[in-house]
C-alpha cells in the first residue's frame, strides 16, 4: 500500500490552505510590520472586529491578524509555523533575512530541508514563520518527500544576525 491516500469517488478535495489569521496584540501595528518587512499590502480592516487582512499580491488576502482579548496569549502555540514561499533564490533569502533581523525579528533557525531552503523567526507577536525557496521542482519534491521524509539538515546563509 502507497503512503499517499486516494481521493474516493465523489469525495469533495479541498485543493490548497487559503489563509491563515494570526493572534497578535494591536492589528494595526503588527500590518505595518508585514507591510514594511514582508512586502504584503493591506487589503482592510476591519474596526468591528478589529482585524487586518493583508495580500502578497495576488489573493484577496493570504493572513489576517486578528487582535486578541487583553490577558489572552499571542504566539503560535497550538501550530509550529507558518511557511511563506519566497519568489526568488539564495540572494533573495538572505535579504529577507537581513530585513527580518533589521525590522527586530527574532531568528529560530536556518535549515536546508532538501526540497527548501528556509529560516524560521518570530514576529513581534511571537508567531513563528517560515521564509522559504523551492530549489526542487513540483514533482521532484513530491518525489523527495515520499522518499526521505521531512528533513532538516544545517544550512549557513551567510549572513550576519
Amino acid at each position: 500500500m502507497s503512503k499517499a491516500t486516494s481521493k474516493p469517488a465523489g469525495t469533495p478535495r479541498i485543493s490548497r490552505v487559503a489563509h491563515v489569521i494570526l493572534n497578535v496584540r494591536d492589528p494595526r501595528a503588527s500590518a505595518r510590520w508585514y507591510c514594511e518587512v514582508l512586502g504584503m499590502e493591506q487589503m482592510s480592516f476591519n474596526p468591528e472586529f478589529e482585524v487586518a487582512f493583508l495580500s502578497f499580491g495576488t489573493q484577496d488576502h493570504d493572513i489576517g491578524l486578528a487582535r486578541v482579548p487583553d490577558g489572552e496569549p499571542v504566539g503560535s502555540p497550538g501550530v509550529s509555523h507558518v511557511a511563506l514561499a519566497l519568489e526568488g533564490d539564495e540572494d533573495d533569502l538572505r535579504d529577507m533575512y537581513s530585513r527580518v533581523v533589521a525590522a527586530g525579528g527574532k531568528i529560530d533557525f536556518v535549515a536546508d530541508h532538501g526540497i527548501t531552503k528556509s529560516f524560521y523567526f518570530f514576529d513581534p507577536d511571537g508567531n513563528r514563520l517560515e521564509i522559504f525557496y523551492q530549489v526542487l521542482s513540483p514533482e521532484e519534491a513530491r518525489a523527495f518527500m515520499r522518499a526521505e521524509g521531512g528533513v532538516r539538515d544545517p544550512y549557513d546563509l551567510g549572513v550576519e544576525d
